[in-house]
């Protein structure tokens, strides 16, 4: 009997592959990578990226408060890392108020703007007594 056919039969378990290690990385982490990837950009390159944090910011707030009188007002920072189409691939969040729960789900998948390179983070610092 092949091992194909006893693999098939049941009779061989299958070899596990090795295990990948994903490096976990914290908001902390997140957070200066997209401080040190936002100071990168300058000029036209930064314009461009502080106006698609504005639309995708200002069209998260209209997604999440529309109707939803906001009772919770402390300030809150979403960090995203960008692919090299834009979107958005992995979000991390400080702060706990729904508008703040609700915005990191909104922006999860959104195209946000074309980025120098893969892996490329930006933050919305969202604070309502600046």
């Amino acid at each position: 009997m092949t091992a194909t056919l006893a693999l098939a039969l049941g009779l061989l378990a299958p070899q596990a592959s090795p295990a990948v290690a994903v490096p976990v990385v914290e908001y902390v982490d997140a957070k200066r990578l997209a401080d040190a990837d936002e100071k990168t950009l300058v000029g036209p390159a930064h314009e461009a990226m502080r106006a698609a944090q504005a639309r995708l910011l200002n069209a998260g707030v209209v997604e999440c408060s529309l109707g939803k009188p906001q009772k919770d007002f402390t300030a809150f920072t979403i960090v995203m890392r960008l692919d090299a189409a834009g979107q958005v691939r992995d979000t991390w969040r400080q702060g706990s108020s729904p508008l703040a729960i609700c915005l990191q789900r909104y922006v999860r998948g959104k195209t946000v703007f074309t980025p120098p390179r893969d892996g490329f983070h930006m933050s919305l610092e969202i604070s309502f007594t600046k």
